[in-house]
């Protein structure tokens, strides 16, 4: 499957089946994550990867991740990240951002699904799970396998914005 195939399978799942995701798979994918490039290659992520149930509960009072049964929740060390030196800007969310999407690709081609969750309480996350103040939450991803069809890869050509909409040449 070429890259832009895969970008184009990718989707939102929202119903999983009541199955464990192999840990040969959960190893590539935490493999995909490690492996993302980050600002001055500083890695400041930090994964929290939650499988029991119990655990599972405590994301639900932070944001809904739809019964997924695996669920990594991406954090960034801001005593870690690299700072832009003109303005000093933190790339904590950024390298977390690019971190997020690695592990949702590697699953997908994997054959699993997954959903990418923004709306969460970080305030929760880090009571539940511990989280140190300076370690950020990114995101919260869900992966397992689907138990609902699964949007067309097709869809992009309708649902998205056209490439003379979003690219300008040379200059605003």
């Amino acid at each position: 499957m070429s890259f832009l195939e895969l970008a184009k399978k990718r989707c939102s799942v929202r119903k999983y089946q009541n199955k464990k995701v192999e840990d040969e798979k959960l190893l590539k994918i935490l493999e995909a994550a490690r492996i993302s490039p980050t600002a001055a290659n500083k890695q400041p992520e930090k994964l929290i990867v939650v499988q029991e149930q119990k655990n599972l509960d405590k994301i639900k009072k932070s944001g809904n991740v739809y019964s997924a049964p695996l669920v990594i929740i991406v954090t960034s060390d801001c005593t870690q990240s690299w700072k832009r030196p003109y303005d000093n800007k933190d790339m904590s969310n950024i390298d977390g951002s690019i971190v997020s999407t690695h592990i949702i690709l590697q699953a997908v081609e994997l054959g699993l699904g997954t959903i990418w969750v923004e709306h969460f309480d970080p305030e929760i996350l880090r009571k539940e799970f511990n989280i140190p103040e300076n370690i950020v939450p990114v995101s919260i991803i869900g992966i397992g396998y689907a138990d609902c069809k699964l949007a067309s890869p097709n869809r992009h050509d309708t649902e998205r914005k056209s490439l003379d909409e979003i690219v300008v040449k040379e200059t605003f």
